[in-house]
C-alpha cells in the first residue's frame, strides 16, 4: 500500500482586496523592468510560517493538532517594502516586507517549530524570516533594473492587513504555477 504525500506548508492568506492591487501593482512594475520573472499569482501570495515538504495524511492531523496550540489573537500586518533573496547583487526573490505584525509572527514561529520536530518533521534549516514572496527571478537578465527599481521602493506601503486565520494548505505543482487549497485552519 502507497501512502500518499502531500506538499505542504502553514501560512496567512492575504485577504485584503486593497493590499492584493497594491501588489500586483508593484508586481507590474518589476515585469516592465524586462528582468526575467515569474510573478506570484496574486490570489496564491501569502505569508509563510513553516514549510512542511511532502507529508502523510497522517502528519497531516499532527500538524494541525500542534497548531491548534498555537496562542495567539487577530493581529494587524503591515506590509512595507521591497527587498530581495540573497541580496540585490544576486536576486532569487523578489519580497514584500513586514514591519508591523512580525514579531507576532515570529511568536508563531517559534511556538510550531519545536512541537512539529517533536512530531517527526526536520528540523526548519532556514529559519523565520517574516515576508511575502511576490516574484522569482529566472535569469539574470535585466538585473541591474530591477535591483534599481527594488530600491526605489525600498519604503514602499502596501497596506495593513488583520491575521486571523492560520493555514495548513496543500500545494500542487503544475505547469502553470502552484494550485493551492486549505486543508485545516486555525481562526481566532
Amino acid at each position: 500500500m502507497t501512502v500518499e504525500l502531500i506538499r505542504s506548508f502553514i501560512a496567512f492568506d492575504m485577504e485584503d482586496e486593497d493590499t492584493i492591487r497594491s501588489l500586483s501593482k508593484i508586481q507590474s512594475m518589476l515585469l516592465e523592468t524586462g528582468a526575467d520573472l515569474k510573478i506570484v499569482k496574486p490570489e496564491n501570495i501569502h505569508i509563510t510560517i513553516r514549510f512542511l515538504g511532502e507529508i502523510s495524511s497522517v502528519m497531516i492531523d499532527r500538524v494541525f493538532s500542534e497548531m491548534e496550540k498555537v496562542e495567539f489573537a487577530p493581529f494587524d500586518i503591515e506590509i512595507k517594502g521591497l527587498g530581495a533573496f540573497p541580496n540585490l547583487r544576486h536576486i532569487n526573490v523578489v519580497w514584500a516586507g513586514i514591519r508591523r505584525g512580525a514579531n507576532e509572527l515570529r511568536n508563531i514561529y517559534y511556538q510550531l517549530e519545536p512541537n512539529l520536530q517533536k512530531i517527526g518533521l526536520r528540523p526548519d534549516d532556514k529559519g523565520f524570516s517574516p515576508h511575502l514572496t511576490i516574484a522569482r527571478v529566472r535569469t539574470g537578465k535585466r538585473r541591474d533594473h530591477l535591483a534599481k527599481l527594488i530600491n526605489d521602493l525600498e519604503g514602499y506601503e502596501f497596506g495593513i492587513v488583520k491575521a486571523r486565520c492560520l493555514r495548513l494548505k496543500k500545494s500542487v505543482l503544475t505547469p502553470q504555477g502552484p494550485i493551492y487549497s486549505t486543508l485545516r485552519e486555525v481562526c481566532r
